[in-house]
């Protein structure tokens, strides 16, 4: 019997794909990359066309060593990674580092894991694509160039352990400029009418005005004109519309729809969706193609037919408008139409619901729509009221899908349907108002809207999109949170019984969910690169190196060639700015000078972060040092005023005794936080430590005393240092600097410090150091 070694990249799919092949396939995995390039100098050969040296990694070698035992005894070897440049290059990689022959390797390509998909790869295999390699290993080769040379300036003129990147330096630059787009916005306001109207059986017909006041007295004036108008139906227009079902995901348009309706980061999304693929779920999740084969398009209007009737269905052919889409891929979809539900977690079932409708709605009818248009006559005005309604008569795709949008308001959602009134019936005014409302700035960056921007501009690739959202939140470029808004007033005009009257009145606006804000940091850095290496963070020239990887992947270009044309220009940019001192970078703003002391102020760049501080640091001795104080959640070097600075130098407060030890607030490298006998409690984010009173920091103290004994369960008299603690996953010993795993068959609370010792032998010491 012959024997045929199949290697994927990840050993889930190795286990599903060994199920459909016979006892003569044996499948294994790479678990990914093989060979990169290695640390230091001599990765790339500069002088020899950008040659690139790869080393099998360390955390790889056992998994070559299993690989070349079991190619030995194989009569052909199928290299079955992923159908995109990074999959051909992982190929590539494998049949270099196994030293196969052409004769005995075959490459074979899907787009989902299901056995007639694997059946036709075997029996279709064709050979490493070289233009796709290349493709991979310019992109590989650009990176590690302008990181390994950028890297090293950023650390001598801003600060130690920075990175810069051709992607992440463009999507910083994204988060950076609308940041500076908000603070220089300057919000109008305007009013908007909206009249009630009393119908027969205690309905209402809500109409308003289709154009906004822009001041107070405009609007205050409409009103005074109303009163004792009469009101009636001047016009009722019925006209049909439809809708028409969004394509099916790509990439960026699954990140986009997850985000939105569940909540899930780009990351997860794809960690979610590459396990839905690699179980035989879905097709393959690394896509821009909006293409459904013939098999899945016929499987949709089955599934359509016995599930809706034949009236909802619809076949339909989507085209990328994405020239370098690749269309010989297939947009993400489920394997099976007919299994509406899939998923071995909640994460998996409700990725995969979404992924299912998405694509059967692509193939329903279009949603029938009635639009019901009623123009409302005021008797002592010219302008008119207009109330309008929808009704759906047919709802073709909708009964499974609507998709969302990045601004879901209620002025976006449906219009319900209006109630029964006819041409000429007269009207009894229940109430109208004109409330004032504000401009808003343009909204910030979400990890979605971020992809979908990155996209828009051609730069970067859907196996990037995640990659770049993830690295420049871990670089502390950008960081994802949610802030508290802030109290407004406006004004509300109302009408009502005949009488007119302003009132003042109070919301909250302003609040942010999950959204991407720029660090201080992030702030120096963009400056820096756009003022002296405009062609890193140029969204056209990033977009354009994209082309070009593309024509290189169709052999239009030769990569080395490519390489060079950038790298020429770039290299004398690195070499000009070795003469630029730290203090031309403008990380540093002189405030003004301390009102009682007179000395200066400053807002910098720190060790830590962005900071101010009171005074120059003098070598000379006995000089006074410098005080120094850290910038609050918000704050940003290039606009704080002295005022602010100010602000932050009532920290730290005492704010009295407990216990007979003094109970500090300020703020520090990790956040604002309470000092009390030596210990630290952090100030929740909805708290202030500029107002934080007494009373609420010991009750800080006390809960922080509270959740550490829980987390207690023992300790030893050999050494207090170690000791069995609850943690986030489970019950762990803390032995000194260490934590260890305990063995499940192990009870917490009766470990003796001799198996705490044993343990903490055995478990390796976690690699120190910063990485560069």
């Amino acid at each position: 019997m012959s024997h045929n070694l199949v290697i994927v990249e990840s050993p889930a799919k190795a286990k599903t794909i060994e199920g459909y092949l016979g006892k003569e396939y044996k499948v294994m995995s790479s678990y990914g990359h093989v060979r990169d390039l290695p640390k230091g100098n001599n990765a790339i050969d500069i002088e020899n066309g950008f040659l690139p040296t790869y080393e099998v990694s360390k955390d790889k070698k056992e998994v070559i060593n299993q690989l070349k035992k079991e190619v030995k005894i194989s009569d052909m070897v199928y290299l079955a990674s992923d159908d995109d440049r990074e999959g051909e290059a992982i190929s590539w990689h494998l049949k270099e580092a196994l030293k196969l022959k052409d004769d005995k390797t075959r490459r074979i390509v899907f787009h989902e894991i299901t056995q007639n998909a694997i059946a036709k790869a075997i029996a279709n295999p064709r050979g490493i694509d070289v233009d796709l390699v290349n493709a991979q290993q310019a992109r590989r080769v650009l990176d590690r160039l302008v990181g390994f040379e950028l890297s090293p300036i950023l650390w001598k003129k801003i600060k130690t352990g920075l990175s810069a990147g051709r992607v992440q330096s463009v999507a910083v630059r994204f988060v950076v400029e609308r940041e500076r787009e908000i603070d220089q916005f300057k919000s109008t306001s305007s009013f908007k009418i909206t009249a009630d109207f009393l119908l027969d059986g205690g309905k209402v017909l809500t109409a308003e005005l289709p154009r906004k006041l822009q001041t107070l007295e405009e609007a205050n004036d409409f009103l005074q004109k109303c009163i004792g108008a009469d009101y009636s139906i001047k016009n009722l227009e019925k006209k049909p519309a439809k809708k028409t079902p969004a394509p099916p995901f790509t990439t960026s348009t699954l990140q986009q729809e997850a985000s939105r309706k569940l909540g899930f980061p780009v990351g997860m999304t794809m960690s979610v969706a590459q396990k839905l693929y690699e179980a035989g779920k879905i097709s393959y999740m690394r896509t821009d193609s909006l293409n459904l084969s013939e098999e899945a398009l016929a499987g949709a209007k089955q599934a359509i037919e016995s599930n809706y009737g034949k009236e909802f269905s619809k076949t339909r052919v989507f085209k990328t408008k994405n020239q370098s889409a690749q269309e010989a891929h297939e947009a993400i979809r489920p394997t099976n139409f007919n299994v509406s539900t899939a998923g071995k977690d909640d994460r998996e079932n409700k990725l995969y619901d979404l992924i299912w409708k998405r694509a059967i709605a692509s193939q329903m009818s279009d949603a029938q729509i009635e639009k019901t248009v009623a123009t409302i006559d005021i008797s002592t005005q010219d302008d008119n009221l207009v109330a309008t309604g929808e009704v759906v008569k047919f709802e073709g795709f909708l009964k499974v899908y609507t998709e969302s949008t990045d601004d879901d308001t209620v002025e976006n959602e449906q219009k319900g349907m209006l109630p029964p009134i006819s041409v000429g019936q007269e009207l009894n005014l229940n109430e109208m108002k004109a409330k004032e409302g504000f401009s808003r700035h343009p909204a910030r960056y979400t990890e979605a809207s971020l992809v979908k921007k990155l996209e828009e501009m051609g730069i970067g690739r859907p196996s990037t999109y995640a990659p770049t959202i993830s690295t420049i939140q871990k670089r502390d470029y950008v960081v994802k949170e949610s802030r508290d808004g802030y109290e407004r007033t406006y004004k509300e005009v109302v009408l009502r019984e005949g009488k007119v009257v302003v009132l003042d009145k109070k919301e909250n606006t302003g609040a942010e969910k999950n959204k991407l804000f720029p660090t201080n940091i992030a702030m120096v850095v963009n400056d820096f690169l756009v003022e002296h290496f405009t062609t890193v963070t140029d969204y056209s020239f990033t977009a354009n190196v994209e082309k070009e990887f593309d024509e290189i992947a169709s052999g239009k270009k030769e990569w080395g060639k490519m390489i060079e044309s950038f790298y020429t220009g770039f290299h004398k940019k690195v070499e000009s700015t070795e003469t630029l001192e730290r203090s031309e970078v403008g990380q540093q703003r002189n405030l003004g000078n301390h009102p009682e002391s007179g000395k200066p102020m400053i807002a910098r760049l720190g060790r830590f972060g962005a900071m101010v501080q009171i005074g120059e640091f003098s070598e000379e001795e006995g000089a006074e040092k410098p005080q120094y104080a850290s910038l609050k959640k918000g704050q940003f070097l290039e606009n704080i005023t002295l005022e602010d600075a100010l602000e932050l130098f009532k920290l730290p407060r005492q704010l009295g005794e407990y216990e007979e030890k003094v109970v500090v607030a300020a703020i520090g490298r990790f956040g604002p936080y309470i000092r009390h006998d030596g210990k630290f409690v952090s100030i929740p984010k909805d708290k202030d430590p500029l107002e934080i009173t007494y009373d609420e920091a010991v009750e800080l103290i006390e809960a922080k005393r509270k959740s550490d004994a829980e987390k207690f369960i023992k300790g030893f008299d050999e050494n207090p240092e170690v000791q069995v603690l609850n943690g986030r996953w489970g019950p762990y010993i803390k032995f000194e600097k260490k934590n260890v795993k305990i063995p499940k068959d192990k009870e917490p609370g009766e470990l003796t410090y001799k198996e705490c010792f044993e343990l903490a032998e055995k478990t390796p010491d976690k690699k120190r150091g910063r990485k560069r």
